[in-house]
């Protein structure tokens, strides 16, 4: 019972850390680069949005290198499930998100293109080193590809749009690198808890560790996503939101997976591919249906209802996962 209390300390102070950290890692960044009059898009085209991925990547990491690859895996799949069904679900009930048609014809087809592609890639049961290696070269693409497109942009585009928001203020060189370096150590350390607490859980109550990655980490590492979502659609930036889920979606997948496979290649459990990949393969074309909708004006949007229906499907989930596993273990 001790051991157990511990590890659910861990875990709430790691989650407790991780926003906060990865917030100021991506803010000492953004200042060094602006120090060094890196271009503005470039900042929020890189490591801005690396950062909105960077607990995720980081978990990853921290999991593969200690031989929890379950918690790796699923978090990087179950973050995607909860960006789409808990995330874009929540700040719909508070405000429906309009999604400008470029989105519609540009991101969402990217991130089931991924999504397919990576499903082939693992397809036999094994997230392999080439499969790592692989999976970073399409990030490193996806961002090369981004850059070029931002360039050509319209003022009004939404991938020029979304990052413009994402600008970070100016801040002196001796701040940028103490917020750098201080968020990097918190990070590593916040992940280090997250990731002893969450095998600990797992290796205490029977539960596959690929069930607590795609659950308590998942959510945990999702919910500064969630504030800022619905802060932006508050502020009426829907472009932000969108962007923000869909990018961070890419990158859980290219980065967070493929750091996995580098680190430790290794087999995971085929139920990942019957249950867990393909709901996320099925919101992604749900929401790509909801962002088209009947359009007249350009744009499309993900309505009250919707949001409602997304909620709905990940508290099923949810408790599907759990149910499952609760008939497994007793």
């Amino acid at each position: 019972m001790q051991q157990i209390i511990l590890h659910i300390i861990a875990i709430i102070v790691g989650l407790g850390l991780l926003g906060w950290s990865s917030n100021h890692f991506v803010k000492g960044a953004s200042g060094l680069a602006r120090s060094f009059d890196v271009a503005p898009m470039i900042i929020g085209l890189t490591i801005v949005a690396f950062g909105t991925s960077t607990p995720e990547m980081l978990i990853s990491a921290m999991a593969a290198m200690q031989g929890s690859s379950g918690i790796a895996i699923g978090t990087a799949i179950g973050s995607n499930i909860t960006n789409m069904a808990l995330v874009l679900a929540v700040t719909a009930l508070i405000t429906p998100l309009t999604v400008q048609s470029q989105t519609v014809k540009r991101e969402f087809p990217l991130m089931l293109l991924v999504m397919l592609a990576t499903l082939v890639l693992i397809g036999d049961g094994i997230l392999s080193r080439l499969d790592g290696l692989l999976l970073l070269a399409g990030m490193v693409m996806m961002v090369l590809w981004t850059i070029h497109l931002s360039r050509g942009a319209h003022q009004d585009d939404p991938l020029k749009a979304t990052f413009s928001a994402k600008k970070t203020e100016a801040v002196s060189t001796g701040i940028a690198w103490w917020w750098l370096f201080s968020g990097l150590a918190l990070l590593l350390i916040s992940s280090r808890l997250l990731v002893w607490g969450s095998a600990g859980i797992a290796h205490t109550l029977g539960i596959s560790e690929l069930v607590i990655g795609l659950t308590i980490v998942a959510v945990g590492s999702s919910l500064p996503e969630l504030a800022a979502s619905v802060a932006a659609a508050r502020k009426g930036e829907h472009d932000l939101v969108i962007g923000n889920v869909v990018g961070s979606n890419l990158f859980n997948i290219l980065a967070a997976l493929g750091i996995t496979g580098i680190i430790s290649p290794s087999g995971f459990d085929t139920l990942l591919l019957t249950r867990d990949f393909p709901l996320m393969i099925c919101l992604s074309i749900a929401l790509y249906f909801m962002a088209k909708g009947p359009r007249k004006s350009g744009y499309g949007r993900i309505q009250r209802w919707e949001g409602g229906l997304l909620l709905a499907v990940f508290i099923c989930y949810q408790i599907w996962i759990f149910g499952a596993t609760a008939s497994t273990s007793f």
